[in-house]
């Protein structure tokens, strides 16, 4: 066998080895994090994964919590995504299944979604968007990084620095006592009123945050670092460890220890947040280190997780309290 021959077989050894490599990364292009914009504007989240050669997603649509797909497939250049959707009224449940399809269009993906009701009919196509987002960076050395002085956002006696998330809502925010109160209060009978979540007017990066927060039996509200990631502010004294509970990345990451005082004592938190990892110190114990936050919360303003925004507070559920609200932005 001559030299140039064993040359081109080697080359082709090479190249059929290669190929199946390829192809797989090919087949991988959606594998990933995304930051979506869904019909409407509000703020999502998808991510898919595979593991021995099968997909997998979970999805965040707008509020609530980042759950799993019960479906995802790639076909040709398309990936699609099945949701089953349970509805009950009474004693009847009624399904829905909605279909999400993603192409690439370079980084972003172009998505459109359809649901087949229940009687078979279905809704018009609505588009949508999303956008790679980038790796995480590693965890960041906290004991090196620079705080500068202390903003006080909640001084006791105004308002003035806060503003509605949306103008068009009822506003149940007021100052008593020196106290940050929220009053949500509902009619006995009618149309339930919509009440608005509570932003701060000007805008942050990365900081530390200190305040203290009051929830009675059975209160719920969320603290929103950069309009983005949800702690969440809720009864949840004597529950098991749960992504739900207080002081938790909302749905996200759970807290290693229990550190709820009973509702109606007021409790500290201390939370850091820079590069796109959080710390949280709920009542003087450490109940996520350092951790990374893997996309935005259900509420988000929006799904960017690289822009300025404020620190909002959840008004829409029930009433709460904050006081002694104060922000340290980390200096570059």
């Amino acid at each position: 066998m001559s030299k140039g021959t064993r040359h081109t077989l080697a080359l082709i050894g090479l190249f059929l080895l290669c190929t199946p490599a390829l192809g797989a990364q090919r087949s991988n292009r959606f594998l990933g994090r995304w930051a979506l914009t869904i019909p409407g504007g509000g703020a999502g989240w998808l991510g898919v994964t595979q593991q021995d050669g099968k997909l997998a997603a979970s999805i965040l649509w707008g509020g609530g919590s980042v759950v799993p797909v019960q479906a995802v497939t790639l076909e040709g250049s398309t990936l699609v995504i099945t949701r089953i959707h349970e509805s009950r009224q009474r004693d009847t449940k009624t399904i829905s299944t909605e279909t999400i399809t993603a192409t690439l269009d370079g980084r972003d993906l172009k998505l459109t979604t359809t649901t087949k009701r229940p009687d078979g009919t279905e809704t018009q196509p609505a588009s949508f968007t999303g956008r790679r987002i980038p790796p995480l960076p590693g965890k960041p050395d906290l004991t090196k990084v620079k705080f500068g002085r202390p903003v006080v956002l909640f001084d006791g006696t105004s308002l003035e620095a806060w503003t509605l998330t949306n103008p068009n809502q009822r506003n149940g925010w007021s100052v008593e006592d020196g106290v940050l109160v929220n009053k949500p209060v509902q009619p006995p009978e009618g149309r339930r009123v919509s009440y608005g979540n509570l932003r701060t007017v000007a805008e942050f990066e990365d900081f530390n945050l200190k305040l203290e927060a009051n929830v009675s039996k059975g209160e719920n509200s969320g603290i929103y670092l950069r309009g983005i990631y949800e702690v969440q502010v809720s009864d949840s004294y004597g529950k098991k460890l749960d992504s739900h509970n207080m002081g938790a990345i909302y749905s996200r990451i759970t807290p290693t220890v229990n550190a709820e005082k009973p509702p109606g004592e007021w409790q500290t938190m201390d939370i850091t947040l820079v590069d796109r990892h959080a710390t949280v110190v709920l009542n003087g114990k450490t109940i996520i280190d350092n951790e990374p936050l893997l996309g935005c919360t259900g509420g988000a303003l929006w799904s960017d997780e690289f822009k300025p925004g404020p620190l909002y507070l959840q008004g829409d559920h029930t009433g709460v309290k904050y006081r002694n609200i104060v922000l340290a932005p980390v200096v570059k």
